[in-house]
């Protein structure tokens, strides 16, 4: 890898020297764009509006609307005139709990690594992050912008700066739903909640594949040998006969029927549990509550990711039997 940026990582009267190196790449095969009837490629040529005359990318400037609706043109030494602090250190201004910071902030994420000759100030500040559990909050300059980052610790301890989304670049959700008071019966949720008990599992991003990209890769060699890449069956064409329900309750028992016996007996168990502890809670006659002790079903702990060893190896158990 090659970095993209060398500075300090400061807090405190600490400085930690260290470099950043981007840490995501795509895998979107690359394309360019042709003319389909003869594959000759297609170029763009940066051209004055109403006339053909190409303009050089140095003549090029930006064009923004003031305040008052005027148009304002900023060239390169403009921009490159703002007063950003250029000095390249990234300082660490507080330290937040991890679940503080909503992920939806996130924005790209970039390595650091010790570039003094002793890892030990980078090793420290890693570990003390782990065993306090909270992020660290920073800003930097990078190509002449501010940005606001977080630094958190991923295995095997090594820092990743995190640059988050301003405020006012997160959408508030407007919806008319959330205006909408939705009823849920005690049965649906039960339900639901035993759903996602039977597939619970620890998330592994190895067991997952981008099939866009492999169906196009299939899709590319066989037009290569002139073959049919995803000829059609007669599955494919026959209608699915259980792909509707009658309703939400219907969809939630077939679902859960769908991951198997163990996983179904386990369900229905902590829908039954589930069930139970909604009746409690709401006001209810003595007599139905003493026909409905409440029991810990196993499945039920899968909704504590401390607890929930049982069920997920259940799951896993039934995802190999699919498979």
């Amino acid at each position: 890898m090659r970095s993209i940026w060398k500075g300090d990582l400061s807090f405190g009267l600490v400085n930690v020297p260290v470099k950043v190196y981007s840490a995501t790449e795509s895998h979107d095969r690359k394309s360019y764009q042709v003319d389909s009837s003869d594959g000759t490629r297609i170029r763009y040529r940066r051209v004055r509006e109403g006339t053909d005359t190409e303009v050089e990318f140095s003549d090029i400037a930006n064009a923004y609307e003031s305040s008052t609706g005027d148009t304002v043109i900023l060239t390169k030494d403009d921009l490159a005139s703002l007063p950003v602090q250029k000095s390249p250190e990234i300082s660490i201004l507080e330290f937040v709990p991890v679940d503080q910071v909503d992920p939806i902030y996130f924005d790209k994420p970039y390595y650091l690594e010790p570039s003094s000759k002793s890892p030990k100030a980078y090793v420290l500040l890693a570990r003390a992050l782990l065993e306090t559990d909270r992020l660290a909050i920073a800003s930097f300059t990078l190509r002449s912008r501010t940005r606001m980052a977080a630094l958190r610790v991923i295995e095997p301890g090594v820092m990743t700066l995190q640059t988050l989304l301003w405020p006012d670049e997160v959408r508030k959700p407007d919806f008319g739903f959330l205006d909408d008071d939705v009823e849920i019966r005690d049965q649906e949720l039960a339900m639901a909640s035993s759903l996602i008990d039977s597939m619970a599992q620890d998330y592994d991003p190895g067991e997952f594949s981008d099939t866009y990209q492999e169906e196009l890769a299939k899709l590319i060699d066989a037009k290569s040998d002139g073959s049919e890449a995803f000829p059609e069956t007669e599955e494919d064409s026959a209608e699915d006969e259980d792909s509707e329900v009658a309703d939400l309750l219907a969809a939630l028992r077939a679902s859960v029927k769908d991951r198997g016996p163990g996983e179904e007996s386990a369900a229905a168990d902590s829908s039954r549990t589930s069930a139970t502890k909604a009746a409690k809670k709401a006001p209810a006659k003595p007599a139905a509550a003493k026909k409905a002790p409440v029991k810990k079903a196993p499945a039920k702990k899968a909704a504590s990711s401390e607890s929930a060893d049982e069920p997920k190896s259940a799951a896993k158990k039934t995802s190999r039997r699919a498979s």
